[in-house]
């Protein structure tokens, strides 16, 4: 079967060499008789791909010697409740900027360890926008600052990070990770969900500075305390193997294309085809202020709920598939992480611009 173009916020389309190679590997991996999915995560064959998969992640991200990083499982949205569990400590309060749904869900979980100020917030806007964060908007005695760095549904994403002085920056970056160049020195904590730019769904990777580490709420479980998991090498239980062993071939492969600093540019060139488009189009109506728009998640607007549906069923007979928009902006979304090809990105233009013909 002829794959087709995916544009779903997650999980989302994969590297085509990944997939090849993983599936020429699927059997027995490496000489060594087994699939990744049989092997002993205690094993020197899966350790060597994991502590690989580290290695590579630290010379992509830059990462330093004094942050950990850690293989997990649940989700980001189980950081929502790691993160306060984790960090919070005596201090017991700790800033939150809401930019989407999904800050917002982190914010109402947090608030279940402490004392959560919105320090600023675009939902006034249904989040089309990323507020303007100065250092004077954030309280110099909370744990931490939270941000989402890019917001799947609304399409926004912050072009600058806010100056939080002593205060450590904590991001879910499960949309953009990889995606462009970020010093990971700012941040005292970054997590990220696999399944939009690292592989698929299972892993959740979690990068934190490693003076951060151990100062857990007396009641947090093993499983949700960064230190069960540094201290065991992110084996401290089985971790979600293949996942990992999935995720180094998408390091490696991202490697090889030249780093973070080349797909950014990539990025940047397939957001732009796409956002010229819909600007200098008469049917498309963009929905994120165009300061903030996201490179990797583009939602617009048709004139009617009828030509939305029609839009997204026509797209898929033309082999681009899961467009429609969420449900809390409607319209269509599309989402163009690192695998997703230049083509594919043309393709779509190309059909857009069909249907505009026909329907303008």
């Amino acid at each position: 079967m002829e794959r087709v173009y995916n544009f779903s916020a997650g999980p989302a389309t994969m590297p085509l060499p990944v997939l090849k190679k993983a599936r020429s590997e699927l059997l027995a991996h490496e000489g060594h008789g087994m699939s990744v999915m049989e092997m002993s995560h205690r094993s020197a064959m899966f350790e060597e791909i994991i502590s690989g998969a580290e290695e590579m992640l630290r010379r992509l991200m830059h990462i330093p010697d004094t942050y950990s990083v850690l293989f997990l499982q649940g989700g980001a949205s189980l950081q929502f409740a790691a993160v306060p569990m984790n960090l919070m400590g005596e201090k017991g309060r700790a800033d939150y900027v809401k930019t989407g749904v999904w800050a917002k869900k982190a914010i109402e979980q947090a608030k279940t360890y402490g004392e959560i100020n919105v320090a600023a917030s675009s939902e006034d806007r249904n989040f089309a926008y990323v507020p303007k964060l100065e250092k004077g908007a954030f309280d110099p005695g909370a744990a931490y600052v939270h941000i989402t760095t890019n917001n799947t549904i609304c399409g926004t994403r912050y072009t600058g990070l806010p100056d939080t002085g002593d205060v450590p920056l904590v991001a879910d970056a499960s949309s953009d990770i990889l995606a462009q160049e970020r010093d990971v020195g700012r941040f005292g904590l970054i997590y990220a969900g696999a399944q939009k730019n690292i592989g698929p769904a299972g892993l959740t990777i979690v990068i934190v500075r490693k003076d951060l580490i151990g100062n857990a709420m007396p009641k947090t479980p093993f499983m949700l305390d960064y230190a069960t998991h540094d201290k065991a090498g992110s084996l401290y239980n089985t971790p979600p193997t293949f996942a990992i062993y999935m995720a180094k071939l998408v390091f490696e492969w991202l490697d090889g294309l030249g780093g973070v600093t080349a797909i950014e540019q990539a990025n940047r060139h397939k957001a732009a085809l796409l956002y010229d488009f819909i600007d200098n189009s008469s049917l498309y109506t963009g929905t994120a202020d165009r300061q903030d728009r996201s490179l990797m998640c583009v939602p617009f607007l048709l004139p009617t709920k009828e030509l939305t549906e029609e839009f997204v069923s026509e797209a898929e007979k033309n082999g681009l598939v899961n467009l429609k928009g969420h449900r809390s902006v409607g319209g269509v979304r599309a989402c163009i992480y690192n695998a997703m090809p230049e083509e594919g990105v043309k393709a779509l233009i190309a059909f857009m611009q069909r249907f505009e013909s026909n329907n303008g």
